[in-house]
Parts: structure tokens; C-alpha cells; sequence
């Protein structure tokens, strides 16, 4: 049964039915329809009920969901039988076909069209362009055939007026490499009355220079056989249409000369329909002679011959030829026939080009391996109209015809399954319609038969003595009665299974005789327009020449069903069955009873009883204990039993529906539907418990997957830390290891570059080198030079980048005032006096400066600064201390970026004292960097450090 589609769109399947009836088959297609569901089945038969709206459910989504599907594994519909027919035709290598039915209206075209597209959807999946070709050109025919074909009707906006069969020829892979058309009785009294794109499509869809080289103008009711044929409201754009079938023939490859004349045969069926003919005395003459020479023209013949062939008919009485000169009604009744005629040469004259060009070419089955086919039947459906005639007639016959082959089929299926599993048949009673069949078509007594008589007679044979000699031979059949209405109305009825069927006998003689006279046939052969010429081989044929009576409409009709039947039987048949909804083409409307009539005469409901014949539903062991499996302890999740027939066994009587099923040799029957439905409750109840435990085992799998992927990354992570971690050391160790010997100690060695977690490590390890590349260098230097050395340090700490010159190139001698010889006598007692007063232990610095007070007032002094007072002395008086400042009272120090020498002590008396050094040699050399070193290094060593500031500013 098909899956994801709850009980409330109804039972998608009707052999799943409670009970077999025509109430119940109603109410569930009414439900189905009204909620969006337009497909159902019958067993594998799809009932498709006309939507009238578009919907979205044929795209490239749609095709992959039922691709390779089994029939109930997805929702009905139209791909689903279309999958089906091609399985069966590739796995199996066998012929099928799949036969669309159904009124006018109900969507057959439609069904077709969306079936060719699901077969083109999935097939090349290589993408070989020939394979390609043959696609696009079976699908771009469609469009052909329905412009010339179809009409628009008050019933249909597209109404096929003739009956199609493709045959879809596939490889032995399955690619489409070509196909045949068939088509059966164009109704050509729809041709010159046509509203379908062939017609109006040319009228107001067709550019202005083409309309204006066939004469004929834009306006639909300036032509006698359309306004005949009504204005019917439609919804097709028949511009879009005019240019549709433009392109498809295109591409099909009718060439512009073609298609061109196919327009003009157009264009002549209209214009033959505004001739009028009046009398003048004993001579009938056209009335509108401009209008023959227009259809000369676009015949591509002497507008004489025309007007001749019109009013004339050419007889032949023994070696004597005579014109006889029609009348009113004869030449009215040539000129329609001429129309008709010529509309249908050209219908099949397009269907044999498009099978030119698809047909199969230069196929070796010996080489190719054996070619299948998928056949796909679109034709008329049943009609019952007020005034029913000749066209009616045969497409009812036609339906019955295919009714009957349809319940064979099925019912022959059915037997056939039954007797390969075993189960005992049982009888079903059905309406047999072949008594119809054979009312119409038996030899010598059926009403073709009569027809046909009727139409040998010699003599002036009236639709009257046809009807006497149906009554004469019919007259007890027991679905046959005849009745006059009024006074030149005459009836034959046909009761079918559903209703009876009422046929005006009027033109029945006429229609069946075909007749168009010699004439126009050697006029249209003699045109210098090779198309008509090879239209009209016939007309080559001399006057005086005598032929072979011509078969009859209705023998080369039934001929043809005959012919269809015998093809469709030998492949294995699919079936969509159309329903239209109402008859005033609305989304929303369901006529209960119009339905109702449908799905009388196409015999659904014998359909559903003859698929269910007791039982509801069967399904091979295998499938379906892969459905129904968990349901059962003894099945799930595998079985240890002989055989699947054996598990399906033990399942069924686990649940208690033993006593309703049966079991065949390869299938189990289901019997009644409450069966079926209490095992899918039972499937999705544990489905969700499955479900949860999938899950939750999935989950704790992919839990303990993530785990262990975590602990593997960790493990390498780690083991590749480790070795890039060795690797770096042992570069690091490779090219630092003679670094004791080298001249520069290391210094332009270029180090590795370190993994990520080693980059602090690197910042170590260099400031380790650093520090033992300085150690290398102080430790060969005396105390003094250290303690210089660390001066300097502090001093390119503190003003590295803001003073330009720090004196760092030259040696600090410290205390300048010692080495001048005029003052270091004086200096050496003051210092010496200073020293036992004191008790300081060295001379950090001393020079000469400039001081410079708080009125601005400058006055040279001398500076002395040891390890325990800052001393400003005055070099007129012998250097005499004059001031005194402990160096734990200077609390910082303040130079400016310039090249001048100035300085200012900050104490914390804030008596700050502001110096400018003075006296150097060479008058340009800097001593601020040796100051602030000086300081700054006995600063770091026994106290804490001292601030140094640079700026223009000092506060």
C-alpha cells in the first residue's frame, strides 16, 4: 500500500475498501479530490481526477522520488505507473504499454504528456547526444500533433479530435532511440471548425508579413467555418501556442518551405469557407471571385483550374468525358468537403514526417541487442452529446472496444496470478460488454456491416434506407432501438452498460463514403508545391482510369481498432483511468453524479472487485516481511525459519490474523482491509520505538566515535609536540654547539624558528644566550670596568632613543675636576676633607656646571657626586662646598632630548637644583648619559631605582 499518506486523504488504494460499493467509491474520491489528492489506485490501474489547476508535483523532485520505486512505496500517481511500465520493460525485456481513457475533458492529453516527460526525466543518464536528440524530438511532437489535432471545446479547452498511439522504441540499456505515431480518425469535421492553436493560433498569434502573404486577417469572425464553429472562452494563449509550434517543428526538422505550406493549407480551409455560390439562370456561379484567386495562390495553381474543379466535376462515360456542372448545394457540399479533406491529408502528412524523423534507423538486433518498447495510448474518451452523430459513434465504439480488451486483461491477470499461487478463483459477475463490440462490428449483421452495404448500393442510397436495413437485421438485439424525432430526424440507440447512446443517422452514408471527387485530388497533384503533390498521389490517376473501390470510413476504422487491440495485447498493459470533475472546468467543484457516470462506464468498481476477488491485497514474502517484520519477535530483526513463507506465517498468527489470509507459493493474500490496517498500526507504533532506539544507539555511537577521535588527536598532538619540541632543541643544540669558540660568541648564529608552544621558551632561551653573551664579555674586565660597563647599561635603559648622543662609544672617566691640573690639588683636599667627614667610599661624577637659580641668575660651580652626597661647590674659593644634598634625598632626575647639557636634581625639599655641565673636552662631547648611568647604576645597586625623565619641560 503506498506509504506517507494518512487516512484522512482518504484510502489511496480503493481495493482497500471496506466494502465494495458504489456509495463508498464515491465518497472516498470526492474526499481524495477535495484534498489536493488527484491520483489513486486501483490495484495498478491510477485513477486520475482532472484538477483543473496547475500543480506542483511534477518537477525534477517528483521524478527522483519515484525512480525505482515499487508501486506502494510512494503516493499514487502518474510517474509511479510510468517507473513501473519501464521497469517492466527493462528488467524484464518485455513490451508494454500504458492506455490513458477517459470523456473529453478529464485529462488524458495531460496524463500522456507527463508520462513522456517522466520516461525522458530518467533515462540517458550518459547524456549521449543522439539519445538526446530522439528525447527532445518525441517530446517537441506532442506539441505538433495536439496544435493540428486538438480543438477547443465548451467541454475542453484542449480536446484531442483524433486517437494517438506512440511507440517508444529503447535499447537493450533502456535509452529511447526512437518511436512510431499512430494515429486512428481524425475528426474532420473539427478541421476547417477548428478553435485550437492551428487555427485561431495562426490568426492572432501569427506575425503581421505572414498573415498578410496568406491573405487573411487577425479577426477569427471574418471566417465562416470558425464563427460556424462557435467562440468558445479558453484559457490558452494562442500566441504563445503559434510560436510553441513553431519552434517544435523546427526543431523536428520540417523545413521553412513545410511549414509554410502547412500554414497555407490553413489559410485555404478558411478561405474555401467564405466562397459562396449564387445562380445566375441555369449557371452557378461564385460570388466572390477574389477570394479562388487567393486560394490559386496558396495552392500554387491556375486560379481556373480552381474555379473549374469548384463548379464542375469531371465524368468519364465509357471513352466520352463530360463536365457536369454542379448545383448550389452540390458545389456548397464539394467545397466543405475539400476543406476537410485537405485538413486531414495535411494531420497525417505531419505524423508521417514526425515518424521519418523518429523512427529507428540502421537497428542490427544481432549487433544492438533486442529492442523494447513502451507504448502510450491517448485517445478520444466516451461521448454522449444532445446531437450525436457519425464521430460520436466511432469513438464510442472505440471505448468499448478498449472497455473490453481492459476488463479481459485485468480479470486474465488476475486468474493467471491466482492459479501461479495456488488460491482458488473465485467467479465475479461484470458487465461483458462485447455484446456491444460485436452489435457494431460483426460480419454481415453488425451496423459497420449494414453501413457499409448501404453505401455499395447502386443508386441515390438515403441515411433512411440505411436505418430500414439496420431494423430489419437489429431489430431484437436487445441493446439496439431506433426511433424518429420529428419529421427528418431519425435515431439509432445503443444501450450501453451505463446509458443509452442516441446517433442522428443523418450523414451517416456521407461521412462513411469519405467521398471527394476526382477532381480536386488532380487539381491539388498538379499543383507545382511538391508537398501537395506527394499529399495527393491519387490524382495522377488518368480520367478514363478505373480503380479499385476505396474502403469505407468505418471498415478502415474498425480495421484499425482491430489492429490496436491485437498490438495492445500482446504487451503487458498499465492503465490510467481519467474522471473529470464537472463541466465548468473549476478547482473546487465535484459533480457527484457526473463522477458517478464515469466511473460507471469505466468500470472501476468492476475493476476493484475484480482485483480484490476476496482478497484486498497481496504482496510477495520477501517485501512484505521487510515491511512488517518488527511487528513480530520471531521475524525481527532477521528470522532463523526455513523459508520467508514460513516467517510471514509465524508473523501473521502471532497477531491473530491467521484465519484471514491465505498463503500462495511466492505471495500471502490479505483478505479484508481491517487486516491490512491493524498491521500498519502496529508497524508505526513500533516503527517509534525503533526509531528511539536507532537513536539512541547512533547517538552513543557517534559519542563514543567523537571520544575516541578526541584521545586519538590528543595522543598525536601530544607525540607531534614532542618531536617538534626535540626537533627544535636539537637544532637549537646543532647550531649553538661550538658557540664557545666562535669570535662573536654566538651572536650571528640565525635561531631555528620554534613550534607555537616553544615561543616563550625561544624568548628565554635567547635572553639565557643574551645574558652568557654578556657574561662572556664582563667577566674578562676589571671592577672598575664593570661597574662602568653597568653605568652605561642604565644609562641606554633609561634614554636609549630619546637623547641622540649618550657617550656610550668612549670611556666615562667619572671624576672630570681630578684629571684638570689647575684644580687638583685644591679638589684633592676638599675631597680628601669631605671623604673623613662623610665617609663615602668613591667619586660617582664630577664636572664643571653652570647653575642656574630660581631669578635665572647663572653662576659657574662645580659638581661632585659620590656614593653618599650630591655636593655644589664653588671653584673661585678653592672649591668650597657650598651646598650639600644626601643622595637618598634626590628623588629623580630630569634631562632635556636636546645637545645641550642641562640637569635637574629633584629632591625631596623640592629644592630642586638645576644644572648645566660645563668645561668638557672637546667642547662637543656629552657627559649626560655618563651622569644618569652613574646614578642610575649606584641607584640600582643599593637602593631602589630612580626616575629619569626627558623632556622640553621640567616641573
Amino acid at each position: 500500500m503506498a506509504e506517507h499518506e494518512s487516512l484522512e486523504f482518504g484510502k489511496a488504494d480503493f481495493v482497500l475498501m471496506d466494502n465494495v460499493c458504489m456509495e463508498d467509491f464515491m465518497a472516498n474520491l470526492k474526499l481524495r479530490f477535495e484534498k489536493g489528492r488527484i491520483y489513486s489506485y486501483i490495484g495498478e490501474v491510477v485513477v486520475s481526477v482532472n484538477p483543473y489547476r496547475a500543480m506542483n508535483i511534477y518537477g525534477r523532485d517528483a521524478v527522483e522520488q519515484y525512480r525505482n520505486r515499487e508501486l506502494y512505496e510512494r503516493p499514487p500517481h502518474l510517474f509511479a505507473i510510468a517507473d513501473a511500465a519501464y521497469k517492466a520493460m527493462k528488467r524484464r525485456n518485455k513490451d508494454t504499454c500504458i492506455v490513458i481513457s477517459g470523456e473529453s475533458g478529464a485529462g488524458k492529453t495531460e496524463a500522456s504528456k507527463y508520462i513522456m516527460q517522466y520516461i525522458a526525466a530518467i533515462t540517458n543518464p550518459n547524456q549521449r547526444a543522439e539519445v538526446e536528440r530522439v528525447k527532445n524530438m518525441l517530446l517537441k511532437s506532442n506539441c505538433v500533433l495536439e496544435a493540428f489535432g486538438n480543438a477547443k471545446t465548451n467541454r475542453n479547452d484542449n480536446s484531442s479530435r483524433f486517437g494517438k498511439y506512440m511507440d517508444i522504441n529503447f535499447d537493450f540499456k533502456g535509452d529511447p532511440i526512437g518511436g512510431h505515431i499512430s494515429n486512428y480518425l481524425l475528426e474532420k469535421v473539427r478541421g476547417p471548425y477548428a478553435q485550437g492553436p492551428s487555427c485561431s493560433g495562426l490568426l492572432r498569434g501569427g506575425p503581421e508579413s505572414l498573415l498578410r502573404s496568406l491573405h487573411i486577417q487577425k479577426d477569427p469572425k471574418a471566417y465562416a467555418y470558425i464563427k460556424v464553429g462557435g467562440q468558445v472562452k479558453s484559457s490558452i494563449n494562442d500566441g504563445a501556442d503559434f510560436k510553441a509550434v513553431a519552434d517544435a517543428m523546427k526543431v523536428i526538422g520540417f523545413t521553412s518551405e513545410e511549414t509554410l505550406t502547412a500554414y497555407k493549407i490553413l489559410a485555404t480551409t478558411l478561405h474555401l469557407g467564405n466562397l459562396t455560390f449564387g445562380v445566375d439562370g441555369d449557371v452557378i456561379l461564385i460570388q466572390n471571385p477574389k477570394v479562388v484567386s487567393v486560394i490559386g495562390e496558396l495552392l500554387s495553381t491556375p486560379e481556373d483550374n480552381v474555379e473549374k474543379a469548384l463548379l464542375f466535376r469531371t465524368v468519364a462515360t465509357g471513352r466520352d468525358v463530360i463536365d457536369k456542372q454542379h448545383t448550389a448545394q452540390e458545389a456548397g457540399y464539394g467545397r466543405d468537403a475539400l476543406a476537410k479533406a485537405m485538413y486531414e491529408r495535411l494531420f497525417c502528412w505531419i505524423v508521417g514526417r514526425i515518424n521519418d524523423v523518429i523512427e529507428v534507423k540502421n537497428y542490427d538486433a544481432r549487433v544492438h541487442g533486442k529492442n523494447t518498447v513502451i507504448g502510450v495510448l491517448d485517445i478520444y474518451g466516451f461521448e454522449i452529446f444532445q446531437n450525436n452523430s457519425f464521430e460520436q459513434f466511432c469513438i464510442n465504439y472505440c471505448n468499448e472496444k478498449l472497455q473490453q480488451l481492459f476488463i479481459q486483461l485485468v480479470l486474465k491477470q488476475e486468474q493467471e496470478e491466482y492459479q501461479r499461487e495456488g488460491i482458488p478463483w473465485k467467479h465475479i459477475d461484470y458487465f461483458n460488454n462485447q455484446i456491444i463490440v460485436d452489435l457494431v462490428e460483426q460480419q454481415h449483421k453488425g451496423i459497420f456491416s449494414v453501413l457499409d452495404e448501404a453505401c455499395m448500393n447502386v443508386g441515390k442510397v438515403t441515411d433512411e434506407v440505411f436505418l430500414q436495413g439496420l431494423n430489419g437485421k437489429l431489430a431484437k438485439h436487445v441493446h439496439y432501438t431506433s426511433r424518429k424525432v420529428g419529421r427528418n430526424r431519425n435515431l439509432l440507440e445503443i444501450s450501453y452498460f451505463t446509458e443509452t447512446g442516441p446517433y442522428s443517422v443523418v450523414g451517416f452514408i456521407d461521412k462513411n463514403k469519405d467521398t471527394l471527387f476526382q477532381d480536386f485530388k488532380r487539381l491539388l497533384y498538379n499543383s507545382s508545391n511538391p508537398v501537395f503533390k506527394a499529399m495527393w498521389p491519387e490524382g495522377k490517376l488518368r480520367i478514363t482510369e478505373v480503380t479499385k473501390r476505396p474502403l469505407t470510413a468505418a471498415t478502415l476504422f474498425k480495421n484499425s481498432m482491430i489492429s490496436l487491440v491485437e498490438n495492445l495485447a500482446c504487451k503487458e498493459p498499465y492503465y490510467v483511468r481519467c474522471i473529470k470533475p464537472n463541466d465548468v472546468k473549476s478547482p473546487l467543484l465535484f459533480e457527484q453524479e457526473r463522477c458517478r457516470h464515469q466511473v460507471e462506464y469505466l468500470g472501476l468498481l468492476e475493476n476493484v472487485r475484480v482485483r480484490r476477488a476476496g482478497f484486498a491485497y497481496r504482496q510477495t514474502y520477501p517485501r512484505f516481511l521487510q515491511r512488517y517484520k518488527m511487528i513480530s519477535e520471531f521475524t525481527w530483526p532477521n528470522h532463523d525459519l526455513p523459508s520467508d513463507r514460513e516467517a510471514v506465517k509465524r508473523l501473521l498468527q502471532g497477531c491473530g490474523f491467521d484465519h484471514d489470509v491465505a498463503y500462495g507459493k511466492t505471495k500471502v493474500f490479505v483478505r479484508t482491509p481491517r487486516t491490512l490496517f491493524s498491521l500498519e498500526a502496529q508497524r508505526a507504533d513500533m516503527l517509534q520505538r525503533i526509531v528511539l532506539f536507532l537513536q539512541k544507539v547512533w547517538r552513543g555511537t557517534l559519542a563514543r566515535t567523537r571520544c575516541r577521535r578526541m584521545r586519538a588527536g590528543l595522543v598525536i598532538l601530544r607525540a607531534y609536540r614532542r618531536y617538534k619540541v626535540k626537533s627544535y632543541v636539537r637544532e637549537v643544540n646543532r647550531r649553538f654547539r661550538n658557540v664557545r669558540t666562535m669570535k662573536d660568541h654566538g651572536r650571528s648564529v640565525k635561531w631555528p624558528a620554534p613550534p607555537k608552544v616553544l615561543r616563550r621558551f625561544e624568548e628565554l632561551l635567547k635572553n639565557i644566550h643574551s645574558r652568557w653573551w654578556a657574561w662572556t664579555l664582563i667577566k674578562v674586565l676589571s671592577p672598575e670596568e664593570v661597574l662602568q660597563v653597568r653605568a652605561k647599561v642604565a644609562s641606554l635603559e633609561a634614554l636609549k632613543g630619546q637623547r641622540a648622543d649618550l657617550g656610550l662609544q668612549r670611556a666615562w672617566e667619572g671624576n672630570y675636576l681630578r684629571d684638570s691640573p689647575d684644580t687638583a690639588s685644591s679638589l684633592a683636599l676638599v675631597s680628601g676633607e669631605l671623604q673623613r667627614k662623610d665617609k663615602f667610599m668613591r667619586v660617582l661624577f664630577s664636572c664643571n656646571v653652570r647653575k642656574i637659580n630660581h631669578f635665572h641668575k647663572v653662576e659657574d660651580r662645580a659638581l661632585l657626586i659620590t656614593d653618599r652626597h650630591l655636593y655644589k661647590m664653588d671653584p673661585q674659593k678653592q672649591y668650597k662646598p657650598m651646598k650639600s644634598i644626601p643622595l637618598y634625598n634626590v628623588t629623580g632626575l630630569s634631562v632635556s632630548p636636546g645637545k645641550d647639557q642641562l640637569v635637574v636634581f629633584h629632591t625631596k625639599d623640592s629644592r630642586d637644583l638645576v644644572v648645566c655641565l660645563q668645561g668638557m673636552r672637546p667642547p662637543a662631547e656629552s657627559r649626560i648619559g655618563e651622569l644618569v648611568g652613574a646614578l642610575l647604576g649606584h641607584f640600582r645597586r643599593w637602593s631602589p631605582s630612580l626616575p629619569v625623565s626627558v623632556g622640553d619641560g621640567f616641573g
